[in-house]
């Protein structure tokens, strides 16, 4: 299985074809939120699954901040990341996907991607693809292959 990740789009709906052509051959997307509105915009192209949650951005909107769900067997913990202060350090977070027994958490809000493999869990931040902060429009790809995880970002 092969799913996208992708967070703070922010409204930028010039980029979204952009990052839904970059994500065509995953199953599933999952958005990191920031803003979730565009999902609506991606669901106009992209035809399977999206999973989402809400970001610091996304006021009055009713969908979770976060989610921790097995796909194909992974445990995955789904968040923005604000609530963690990922701004600062990943630390809260750690400990968070370690309390939930997560396998991959996935997180944005610092608009910076980078991957970190610790504990045996994999942490994932897609960067944005609308106001990177490291000069980089990116997505993230995880691919489940018989039980074995691998993360990459790919840059747009």
């Amino acid at each position: 299985m092969r799913i996208g990740v992708v967070s703070d789009t922010h409204r930028d709906k010039t980029i979204l074809p952009m990052v839904v052509k970059s994500l065509e051959d995953v199953d599933l997307i999952i958005h990191l939120g920031d803003n979730v509105q565009d999902v609506e915009e991606i669901k106009k192209i992209y035809k399977k699954n999206i999973i989402n949650v809400k970001g610091n951005c996304d006021f009055g909107n009713k969908c979770p901040e976060e989610i921790f769900k097995e796909i194909e067997g992974v445990k995955f913990f789904i968040t923005h990341g604000h609530k963690y202060d990922v701004k600062y350090n990943i630390l809260n977070l750690k400990y968070r996907a370690e309390e939930l027994g997560a396998d991959v958490a996935l997180f944005g809000h610092t608009h910076l991607s980078g991957i970190e493999y610790e504990n045996g869990i994999w942490f994932v931040n897609p960067g944005s693809p609308s106001v990177p902060r490291d000069r980089y429009r990116s997505v993230g790809l995880i691919n489940i292959n018989d039980g074995k995880i691998t993360a990459e970002i790919k840059l747009l």
